[in-house]
């Protein structure tokens, strides 16, 4: 089954994400705590987390190195505005599967939901 954990801190956004992808047939689940996030991954109900540049008072360039080591094949869609490009360069080499800036226009959406196909297309991104 297809399942997204969205974990993002703004409230408006991460509705606007939800919405889109319940929209779109796949099971979505959001939180805004790490511990939301590492109960989603250690259960393995999450595919793809898409995840915002911070929450829960981490940063994600804190998180992912964490997350990845719990589920080394979870893809992980960084959606932020607010990364540096060291930053991407550093979430790049832990081992995020792609970086996009939080959508606005419709073709922003688009891009973010051929992503997360993508993401679910990725052979690896179901065995932790």
């Amino acid at each position: 089954m297809n399942h997204i954990l969205i974990a993002e801190e703004n409230r408006e956004s991460r509705i606007a994400m939800a919405n889109l992808f319940i929209e779109a047939g796949y099971n979505v689940t959001v939180t805004t705590t790490a511990a939301g996030v590492l109960q989603g991954i250690m259960k393995k109900t999450a595919n793809v987390l898409l995840l915002g540049s911070s929450f829960d008072e981490l940063a994600a360039v804190e998180l992912v190195p964490l997350l990845k080591k719990c589920c080394r094949n979870l893809n992980i869609i960084l959606v932020s505005n607010e990364a540096s490009l060291p930053v991407i360069r550093k979430l790049r080499n832990e081992g995020i599967f792609y970086h996009l800036l939080k959508p606005v226009l419709p073709e922003d959406r688009e891009e973010l939901k051929q992503v997360v196909a993508c993401a679910f297309h990725n052979p690896k991104s179901c065995y932790c």
